[in-house]
């Protein structure tokens, strides 16, 4: 049946009113909750309530680059047990990743023999208590090695907290539904604390290395192998505003979703981290994954006279 003039506008006023029905409901009682600060959190990550209407659901530290460590940082020249650890120590001098120990010439209890010099040897990562005198005919590998910066630059790493947003979507299935075809906004907290610059430095000896940390961008996974990318935490959605009903400025799935079903999106946030010192400068890339949020969509029922 052909549709008048006048019954498409009803329509189409309709649409508008019921988004804007849907996008402003009010949160459920439980809604918007926050998780307990530590409370199931991955390493690292004291607050677990990335997605404002979703608790209990944390994002996790993800990773990135060469970024594996929970510290933020991971890599590094020296290991022990999987966790990064200085090369040198003002205490127990530099660290063999051959055996694990760490090696600093020492007086010994009689004249080492000839070729040799005593070291004091610090083995289990630096742990006290399994240290030892010995003598060596050659340095152990890294001994007396300057300052490596990049090692630095991890370890001021390692100082900060890179957290991954709380992140918010219009509409979200704990608030209602969304419609066929219509836009989702989607924004995160604009804090220096989930999208930087934070700043950092470390020193070893002579040699300090500052460190800059910021978001590069957040990439949405809408829940139906598409994804959309912002460079910005994006626009709150109000609907109330000179927008509503319409698309995001800034961050936004404009086409909306074309099939009728409950989507899982994700959101991975991707920062840069740039360091200098040392006579050296470099970038390390670093991810953190958000949790998960439902988005309901539902057909729209038009019913013409």
């Amino acid at each position: 049946m052909l549709t008048r003039p006048a019954t498409t506008r009803r329509v189409l006023a309709g649409i508008g009113l019921a988004l804007l029905l849907v996008l402003g409901a009010t949160l459920p009682a439980t809604a918007g909750r926050r998780a307990d600060p530590g409370a199931g959190c991955p390493p690292d990550q004291p607050d677990c309530s990335v997605w404002d209407d979703e608790p209990g659901n944390p994002g996790d530290p993800g990773g990135g680059g060469d970024d594996g460590g929970n510290d933020g940082g991971g890599g590094g020249v020296c290991q022990w047990n999987g966790r990064t650890i200085p090369c040198y120590d003002e205490d127990l001098g530099w660290f063999n990743n051959g055996d694990g120990c760490y090696y600093k010439l020492t007086e010994g209890p009689t004249e080492p023999p000839e070729g040799e010099q005593w070291y004091l040897q610090t083995c289990n990562g630096g742990d006290l208590g399994a240290q030892d005198v010995v003598t060596l005919a050659d340095p152990p590998a890294g001994f007396g090695a300057p300052p490596d910066p990049e090692e630095l630059a991890r370890r001021a790493l390692a100082s900060i907290k890179l957290l991954p947003a709380p992140l918010k979507v219009a509409p979200r299935k704990s608030i209602g539904p969304g419609l066929v075809g219509l836009p989702v906004w989607m924004w995160a907290a604009p804090s220096t604390s989930y999208f930087g610059p934070l700043t950092a430095s470390a020193s070893d000896r002579d040699v300090t290395v500052s460190i800059e940390a910021k978001v590069r961008e957040i990439v949405w996974d809408m829940g139906n192998q598409e994804q959309v990318s912002c460079d910005g935490p994006g626009t709150p959605y109000d609907p109330k505003g000179e927008r509503a009903g319409g698309t995001s400025p800034d961050c936004g799935y404009d086409k909306g979703y074309q099939k009728a079903d409950t989507y899982r999106v994700t959101a991975t946030t991707y920062w840069t981290v740039t360091w200098s010192g040392g006579g050296e400068s470099g970038v390390i890339p670093v991810t953190r994954n958000s949790g998960t949020v439902l988005i309901q969509i539902n057909e729209l029922q038009v019913v013409t006279r």
